[in-house]
């Protein structure tokens, strides 16, 4: 059984550990490979990592502007709105019917006041 030194660096012959390399190993294999990262410390992965460089900074930056909610418009800002108790109720209602969040009614009630309507419903015949 040959031990693997995960402090150092690959040979130029072996392949990265990919997903795929990783898919196709068999469950021993795989078993044995979470062994060993189990056992590495946090400073013998430290040691291993090291940064990015300029292209791989790109990419990464690529994904974070990607990543959480999409942006619509100029993006949103969250506010205090006070409104009845009914006319809440009423409206929670019917934006629930609708297949609607509350938040979303609120702003097509705006364009709908500034002449901007669209169609509201969500929900599916």
């Amino acid at each position: 059984m040959q031990k693997t030194n995960l402090n150092r660096a690959p040979r130029p012959r072996e392949r990265a550990l990919t997903g795929e390399a990783i898919d196709a190993m068999t469950d021993a294999q795989k078993a044995k490979l979470v062994a060993e990262l189990d056992a590495e410390t946090p400073e013998q992965r430290l040691a291993r990592s090291k940064p990015l460089n300029a292209g791989q900074r790109a990419v990464w930056r690529r994904i974070k502007k990607k990543m959480g909610r999409p942006r619509v418009g100029k993006g949103s800002k969250p506010i205090s709105l006070t409104l009845e108790i009914g006319l809440l109720k009423r409206a929670d209602a019917y934006a629930k019917a609708h297949g609607v969040k509350r938040s979303e009614l609120i702003a097509q009630g705006l364009r709908t006041v500034l002449g901007e309507a669209t169609s509201i419903s969500r929900r599916s015949a």
